[in-house]
């Protein structure tokens, strides 16, 4: 679906585009999914419209009999700048930092707080991994009433499938699904 509008003033969401996670494989090559994610955050920068660069420090306790691999141990900690924000996103003060410990950006941080201090009514959504953190945040956002846009060339999964599962058959219910270049056309052709 095709970008129809930007509102008043949207918030560009840059999720776990960091360090530790960068690391990992995945499905599309993360310097295009952060090469797009920076040129997204400059052009929302350029426009004097609010960044958030989302990193992920922990995760849920939960139980982990499905894949025992996600088990860590008690003395776990995760390894000197792990959730420092990609180099390629160029992060300026201005940007308002959230880190989570779950998948979604919204949980027990302060996002929809600041959002709406900054009288955000749409987001715009770019990261790893599509199917998790993305996705979770985009059902909050949808969930809290912010108009989602989802900039499916700035985001990727460890899994093809999901990947796709999620921009093919999730997304398309919970906002608009579009490119970075329309979304950089509609923000200069509406400021």
């Amino acid at each position: 679906m095709a970008l129809t509008t930007m509102d008043a003033v949207p918030a560009l969401i840059v999720i776990d585009l960091q360090q530790g996670i960068l690391a990992a494989p995945t499905a599309h090559p993360a310097k295009n999914i952060v090469h797009n994610a920076a040129e997204l955050a400059a052009a929302f920068r350029g426009h004097g419209l609010p960044v958030v660069l989302v990193t992920v420090t922990g995760g849920a306790r939960g139980r982990t009999d499905a894949n025992p691999n996600h088990a860590r141990p008690a003395n776990f900690s995760l390894p000197p700048n792990w959730a420092d924000p990609a180099p390629g996103l160029d992060p300026q003060p201005t940007d308002h930092r959230v880190a989570k410990q779950r998948w979604g950006a919204f949980h027990d941080t302060d996002l929809h707080t600041y959002l709406s201090e900054c009288q955000v009514t749409q987001v715009v959504l770019a990261g790893i991994a599509t199917s998790g953190g993305v996705e979770s945040t985009a059902r909050a956002a949808h969930e809290h009433g912010y108009h989602v846009v989802l900039a499916t060339d700035a985001m990727t999964d460890s899994d093809a499938e999901a990947h796709n599962n999620s921009v093919d058959r999730v997304f398309p219910r919970l906002g608009e699904t579009t490119t970075t270049g329309e979304i950089i056309a509609m923000l200069d052709k509406t400021r």
